[in-house]
Protein backbone atom coordinates (compact mmCIF):
# COMPACT_ATOMS: atom_id res chain seq x y z
CA UNK A 1 0.00 0.00 0.00
CA UNK A 2 1.36 3.66 -0.64
CA UNK A 3 2.51 5.32 2.09
CA UNK A 4 2.28 9.08 2.94
CA UNK A 5 4.79 11.35 5.13
CA UNK A 6 2.50 13.26 7.67
CA UNK A 7 3.63 16.52 5.96
CA UNK A 8 2.67 15.65 2.55
CA UNK A 9 -0.77 14.08 3.37
CA UNK A 10 -1.43 17.23 5.34
CA UNK A 11 -0.33 19.54 2.54
CA UNK A 12 -3.01 17.19 0.01
CA UNK A 13 -5.62 17.83 2.58
CA UNK A 14 -5.11 21.50 2.91
CA UNK A 15 -6.05 21.99 -1.13
CA UNK A 16 -8.30 19.79 -1.54
CA UNK A 17 -12.16 19.48 -0.50
CA UNK A 18 -13.53 18.01 3.16
CA UNK A 19 -14.75 14.94 0.34
CA UNK A 20 -11.27 14.87 -1.21
CA UNK A 21 -11.72 16.79 -4.49
CA UNK A 22 -9.42 19.18 -5.71
CA UNK A 23 -11.05 22.70 -6.92
CA UNK A 24 -7.85 24.71 -7.81
CA UNK A 25 -7.35 27.41 -10.15
CA UNK A 26 -3.90 28.21 -11.76
CA UNK A 27 -2.44 31.64 -11.86
CA UNK A 28 0.94 30.71 -12.72
CA UNK A 29 0.80 32.55 -16.25
CA UNK A 30 3.70 34.98 -17.79
CA UNK A 31 4.60 35.05 -21.32
CA UNK A 32 0.69 33.84 -21.90
CA UNK A 33 -0.82 35.83 -19.64
CA UNK A 34 0.91 39.20 -21.41
CA UNK A 35 -0.08 38.19 -24.43
CA UNK A 36 -3.53 37.96 -23.46
CA UNK A 37 -3.41 41.12 -21.88
CA UNK A 38 -1.38 42.46 -25.06
CA UNK A 39 -1.84 40.63 -28.08
CA UNK A 40 0.27 43.14 -30.20
CA UNK A 41 2.32 44.29 -27.53
CA UNK A 42 3.12 42.03 -24.98
CA UNK A 43 6.24 42.86 -24.28
CA UNK A 44 4.84 46.10 -23.03
CA UNK A 45 2.76 44.56 -20.48
CA UNK A 46 5.34 45.29 -17.39
CA UNK A 47 5.67 42.94 -14.29
CA UNK A 48 3.53 45.79 -12.28
CA UNK A 49 0.43 45.14 -14.63
CA UNK A 50 0.90 41.68 -14.00
CA UNK A 51 0.34 41.77 -10.71
CA UNK A 52 -2.19 43.94 -10.40
CA UNK A 53 -4.08 41.26 -12.55
CA UNK A 54 -3.18 38.37 -10.67
CA UNK A 55 -4.05 39.92 -7.49
CA UNK A 56 -7.81 40.58 -8.95
CA UNK A 57 -8.09 37.17 -10.22
CA UNK A 58 -6.88 35.63 -6.50
CA UNK A 59 -9.60 37.80 -4.79
CA UNK A 60 -12.40 36.45 -6.88
CA UNK A 61 -11.83 33.34 -7.49
CA UNK A 62 -9.98 31.90 -4.30
CA UNK A 63 -13.27 32.21 -2.52
CA UNK A 64 -14.07 28.73 -4.64
CA UNK A 65 -11.24 27.07 -4.83
CA UNK A 66 -9.71 24.45 -2.57
CA UNK A 67 -6.05 26.26 -3.90
CA UNK A 68 -4.64 28.81 -6.16
CA UNK A 69 -1.11 27.93 -8.11
CA UNK A 70 0.76 30.87 -8.50
CA UNK A 71 4.06 32.04 -9.79
CA UNK A 72 6.47 33.27 -7.51
CA UNK A 73 7.74 36.58 -9.50
CA UNK A 74 4.54 37.83 -10.01
CA UNK A 75 1.82 36.54 -7.52
CA UNK A 76 2.77 34.54 -4.59
CA UNK A 77 4.27 36.47 -2.48
CA UNK A 78 2.37 39.29 -3.46
CA UNK A 79 -1.21 37.84 -2.93
CA UNK A 80 -0.13 36.56 0.75
CA UNK A 81 1.04 40.39 1.47
CA UNK A 82 -1.76 41.43 0.11
CA UNK A 83 -4.25 39.16 2.00
CA UNK A 84 -5.80 38.49 -1.78
CA UNK A 85 -5.56 34.66 -0.54
CA UNK A 86 -7.81 33.85 2.08
CA UNK A 87 -5.73 32.07 4.92
CA UNK A 88 -8.76 29.22 4.33
CA UNK A 89 -7.54 28.57 1.04
CA UNK A 90 -4.56 26.38 -0.06
CA UNK A 91 -1.17 27.75 -1.88
CA UNK A 92 0.79 25.86 -4.82
CA UNK A 93 3.96 27.45 -6.00
CA UNK A 94 5.60 26.83 -9.43
CA UNK A 95 9.28 26.18 -9.52
CA UNK A 96 10.19 26.16 -13.13
CA UNK A 97 11.17 28.84 -15.58
CA UNK A 98 8.98 29.70 -17.83
CA UNK A 99 9.10 28.33 -21.87
CA UNK A 100 11.99 25.60 -22.30
CA UNK A 101 15.18 24.77 -23.21
CA UNK A 102 16.08 22.50 -26.44
CA UNK A 103 14.86 22.01 -29.65
CA UNK A 104 10.52 21.94 -30.70
CA UNK A 105 11.14 18.03 -30.80
CA UNK A 106 13.62 18.04 -27.69
CA UNK A 107 11.73 20.44 -24.85
CA UNK A 108 13.62 20.58 -21.81
CA UNK A 109 12.16 22.27 -18.58
CA UNK A 110 14.36 24.38 -16.10
CA UNK A 111 14.02 25.24 -12.83
CA UNK A 112 13.40 29.12 -11.88
CA UNK A 113 17.34 30.19 -10.72
CA UNK A 114 17.72 31.27 -7.17
CA UNK A 115 14.11 29.38 -6.40
CA UNK A 116 13.16 25.85 -4.46
CA UNK A 117 10.75 23.67 -3.33
CA UNK A 118 12.87 24.49 0.06
CA UNK A 119 11.30 28.34 0.03
CA UNK A 120 8.09 27.21 -1.34
CA UNK A 121 7.70 25.36 1.94
CA UNK A 122 9.57 28.15 4.04
CA UNK A 123 7.09 30.80 2.44
CA UNK A 124 4.17 28.72 4.04
CA UNK A 125 2.50 27.25 1.00
CA UNK A 126 1.06 23.61 0.67
CA UNK A 127 2.55 22.50 -2.54
CA UNK A 128 4.54 22.97 -4.95
CA UNK A 129 4.53 22.43 -8.64
CA UNK A 130 6.85 21.10 -11.83
CA UNK A 131 5.34 22.04 -15.71
CA UNK A 132 7.67 19.29 -17.89
CA UNK A 133 7.02 18.88 -21.56
CA UNK A 134 7.14 15.36 -21.89
CA UNK A 135 7.34 12.88 -25.18
CA UNK A 136 7.61 9.07 -24.31
CA UNK A 137 8.84 8.85 -28.10
CA UNK A 138 11.57 10.53 -27.41
CA UNK A 139 13.56 8.66 -24.85
CA UNK A 140 16.81 11.04 -24.50
CA UNK A 141 14.91 13.88 -23.46
CA UNK A 142 12.26 12.02 -22.00
CA UNK A 143 15.07 10.58 -19.65
CA UNK A 144 16.52 14.13 -19.07
CA UNK A 145 13.29 14.87 -17.81
CA UNK A 146 12.38 12.22 -15.69
CA UNK A 147 15.36 12.68 -14.07
CA UNK A 148 14.64 16.16 -13.18
CA UNK A 149 11.53 15.37 -11.68
CA UNK A 150 13.10 12.40 -9.90
CA UNK A 151 15.61 15.52 -8.24
CA UNK A 152 12.50 17.43 -7.29
CA UNK A 153 10.80 14.48 -5.89
CA UNK A 154 13.43 13.56 -3.76
CA UNK A 155 14.06 17.14 -2.14
CA UNK A 156 10.23 17.85 -1.48
CA UNK A 157 10.07 14.04 0.00
CA UNK A 158 12.89 15.37 2.05
CA UNK A 159 10.62 18.36 3.06
CA UNK A 160 7.56 16.60 3.43
CA UNK A 161 6.39 18.85 1.24
CA UNK A 162 3.67 17.89 -1.75
CA UNK A 163 4.59 18.04 -5.06
CA UNK A 164 2.13 18.61 -7.93
CA UNK A 165 3.58 17.71 -11.80
CA UNK A 166 2.31 18.79 -15.10
CA UNK A 167 3.36 16.73 -18.33
CA UNK A 168 2.72 18.51 -21.82
CA UNK A 169 2.88 16.61 -24.82
CA UNK A 170 4.43 18.01 -28.11
CA UNK A 171 4.64 17.32 -31.77
CA UNK A 172 7.57 15.01 -32.28
CA UNK A 173 8.46 13.83 -35.62
CA UNK A 174 6.53 14.11 -39.14
CA UNK A 175 3.55 12.47 -38.31
CA UNK A 176 2.70 14.36 -35.45
CA UNK A 177 3.00 17.62 -37.24
CA UNK A 178 -0.95 16.80 -38.78
CA UNK A 179 -3.04 17.65 -36.11
CA UNK A 180 -5.36 15.47 -36.98
CA UNK A 181 -2.42 12.06 -36.40
CA UNK A 182 -1.22 14.08 -33.37
CA UNK A 183 -4.91 13.73 -31.72
CA UNK A 184 -4.78 10.22 -32.51
CA UNK A 185 -2.06 9.74 -30.92
CA UNK A 186 -2.93 11.82 -28.18
CA UNK A 187 -4.28 8.70 -25.97
CA UNK A 188 -1.16 6.74 -26.01
CA UNK A 189 0.93 9.29 -24.91
CA UNK A 190 -0.90 11.29 -22.43
CA UNK A 191 -1.53 7.86 -20.89
CA UNK A 192 2.33 6.35 -21.20
CA UNK A 193 3.50 10.09 -20.10
CA UNK A 194 0.93 9.36 -17.04
CA UNK A 195 2.63 5.95 -16.20
CA UNK A 196 6.27 7.20 -16.55
CA UNK A 197 5.68 10.41 -14.40
CA UNK A 198 3.58 8.53 -11.52
CA UNK A 199 6.19 6.23 -10.79
CA UNK A 200 8.58 9.16 -10.24
CA UNK A 201 7.62 9.57 -6.80
CA UNK A 202 5.36 12.69 -7.07
CA UNK A 203 1.78 13.33 -5.34
CA UNK A 204 -0.81 14.60 -7.74
CA UNK A 205 -0.46 14.13 -11.72
CA UNK A 206 -1.84 17.03 -13.49
CA UNK A 207 -2.66 15.47 -16.48
CA UNK A 208 -4.03 16.76 -20.06
CA UNK A 209 -7.45 16.26 -21.09
CA UNK A 210 -5.97 13.02 -23.33
CA UNK A 211 -8.28 13.81 -26.49
CA UNK A 212 -8.67 16.36 -28.59
CA UNK A 213 -13.01 17.33 -29.13
CA UNK A 214 -12.15 19.07 -32.58
CA UNK A 215 -11.48 15.32 -33.68
CA UNK A 216 -12.92 13.10 -31.11
CA UNK A 217 -16.78 13.65 -30.69
CA UNK A 218 -17.93 9.90 -29.46
CA UNK A 219 -18.56 10.10 -25.66
CA UNK A 220 -17.95 6.23 -25.31
CA UNK A 221 -14.09 6.84 -26.70
CA UNK A 222 -13.84 10.07 -24.84
CA UNK A 223 -14.29 8.31 -21.57
CA UNK A 224 -12.06 5.36 -22.65
CA UNK A 225 -9.26 7.53 -23.48
CA UNK A 226 -9.62 9.08 -19.55
CA UNK A 227 -9.78 5.32 -18.25
CA UNK A 228 -6.73 4.24 -20.08
CA UNK A 229 -5.43 7.35 -18.17
CA UNK A 230 -6.68 6.71 -14.87
CA UNK A 231 -4.87 2.93 -15.32
CA UNK A 232 -1.96 4.34 -16.40
CA UNK A 233 -1.12 6.97 -14.06
CA UNK A 234 -0.04 5.69 -10.53
CA UNK A 235 -1.08 8.80 -8.46
CA UNK A 236 -4.43 10.37 -8.17
CA UNK A 237 -4.97 12.72 -10.70
CA UNK A 238 -6.61 16.47 -11.98
CA UNK A 239 -7.25 17.54 -15.15
CA UNK A 240 -5.55 21.07 -16.76
CA UNK A 241 -7.86 23.31 -18.68
CA UNK A 242 -5.08 23.82 -21.86
CA UNK A 243 -7.02 27.26 -22.48
CA UNK A 244 -9.86 25.29 -23.86
CA UNK A 245 -13.23 27.52 -23.54
CA UNK A 246 -14.98 27.16 -20.32
CA UNK A 247 -18.17 24.73 -22.01
CA UNK A 248 -15.54 22.43 -23.39
CA UNK A 249 -13.42 22.00 -20.02
CA UNK A 250 -16.64 21.53 -17.66
CA UNK A 251 -17.44 18.55 -20.48
CA UNK A 252 -14.27 17.69 -19.99
CA UNK A 253 -14.09 17.67 -16.64
CA UNK A 254 -17.23 15.47 -16.43
CA UNK A 255 -15.79 12.65 -18.46
CA UNK A 256 -12.58 12.36 -16.96
CA UNK A 257 -14.14 12.44 -13.35
CA UNK A 258 -16.59 9.57 -14.45
CA UNK A 259 -13.22 8.10 -15.51
CA UNK A 260 -11.08 8.55 -12.20
CA UNK A 261 -10.02 12.36 -11.83
CA UNK A 262 -9.38 13.69 -8.45
CA UNK A 263 -10.79 17.84 -9.85
CA UNK A 264 -8.76 19.92 -11.50
CA UNK A 265 -6.25 22.84 -11.66
CA UNK A 266 -8.05 25.17 -14.13
CA UNK A 267 -6.51 28.71 -15.63
CA UNK A 268 -7.55 30.04 -18.74
CA UNK A 269 -10.82 28.22 -19.30
CA UNK A 270 -12.20 30.00 -16.41
CA UNK A 271 -10.75 33.56 -16.31
CA UNK A 272 -9.24 34.08 -19.76
CA UNK A 273 -12.08 36.47 -21.54
CA UNK A 274 -11.10 39.13 -18.60
CA UNK A 275 -7.55 40.04 -19.77
CA UNK A 276 -9.26 41.67 -23.00
CA UNK A 277 -11.24 44.28 -20.51
CA UNK A 278 -9.43 47.02 -19.89
CA UNK A 279 -11.96 48.59 -17.14
CA UNK A 280 -10.82 47.81 -13.99
CA UNK A 281 -13.77 47.87 -12.38
CA UNK A 282 -15.49 46.12 -15.15
CA UNK A 283 -12.83 43.09 -14.76
CA UNK A 284 -13.20 43.06 -11.52
CA UNK A 285 -17.27 42.79 -11.36
CA UNK A 286 -17.08 39.70 -14.20
CA UNK A 287 -14.65 37.87 -11.84
CA UNK A 288 -16.22 37.96 -9.17
CA UNK A 289 -19.22 36.80 -10.89
CA UNK A 290 -19.10 34.86 -13.87
CA UNK A 291 -15.34 33.55 -13.41
CA UNK A 292 -16.60 32.95 -9.66
CA UNK A 293 -19.45 30.87 -10.83
CA UNK A 294 -17.46 28.85 -13.33
CA UNK A 295 -15.36 27.57 -10.54
CA UNK A 296 -18.10 26.91 -8.49
CA UNK A 297 -19.83 24.58 -10.99
CA UNK A 298 -16.48 22.81 -11.73
CA UNK A 299 -16.28 22.00 -8.32
CA UNK A 300 -19.60 20.34 -8.55
CA UNK A 301 -19.25 18.42 -11.32
CA UNK A 302 -15.63 17.08 -10.26
CA UNK A 303 -17.69 16.50 -6.50
CA UNK A 304 -20.67 14.69 -8.25
CA UNK A 305 -18.57 12.73 -10.70
CA UNK A 306 -15.02 12.30 -9.03
CA UNK A 307 -12.81 9.87 -6.95
CA UNK A 308 -11.58 11.50 -3.80
CA UNK A 309 -7.66 12.03 -4.04
CA UNK A 310 -6.83 9.08 -1.13
CA UNK A 311 -9.17 6.23 -2.95
CA UNK A 312 -6.26 6.14 -5.52
CA UNK A 313 -4.21 4.69 -3.39
CA UNK A 314 -6.36 3.58 -0.20
CA UNK A 315 -10.21 3.47 1.28
CA UNK A 316 -9.40 6.68 3.39
CA UNK A 317 -6.80 8.68 4.55
CA UNK A 318 -5.82 7.16 7.85
CA UNK A 319 -4.56 4.17 5.69
CA UNK A 320 -2.01 6.33 4.18
CA UNK A 321 0.51 6.98 7.13
CA UNK A 322 1.91 5.02 9.66
CA UNK A 323 1.39 6.93 13.29
CA UNK A 324 1.72 5.69 17.09
CA UNK A 325 2.83 6.60 20.10
CA UNK A 326 6.33 6.45 18.57
CA UNK A 327 6.12 8.48 15.69
CA UNK A 328 7.98 11.65 16.77
CA UNK A 329 10.82 9.71 17.76
CA UNK A 330 12.18 9.22 13.92
CA UNK A 331 10.04 11.59 11.99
Amino acid sequence: MHQLTLGRLRGLQRIASPAGIFAMTALDHRGSMRRMIRPDTPKAVGGEMLTQYKQEICAALAPASTAMLLDPIYGAAQVLASGALPREVGLLVSLEKTGYTGSSEARLTELLPDWSAEKVKRMGAEAAKLLIYYHPGQPETAAQQRRLVCRVAEECARLDLPLLVEPLAYPVGDGDQDPAEFARRKPGVVAETARQVTALGIDVLKAEFPADLRYEHDEGRLLAACQQLDEAAQAPWVLLSAGVTFEEFARQVEIAAKAGASGFLAGRAVWQEAMAMTDGAERRRWLETVAADRVRRLAEIATSYGRPWWKKWAACPADLVRVDEDWYKTY
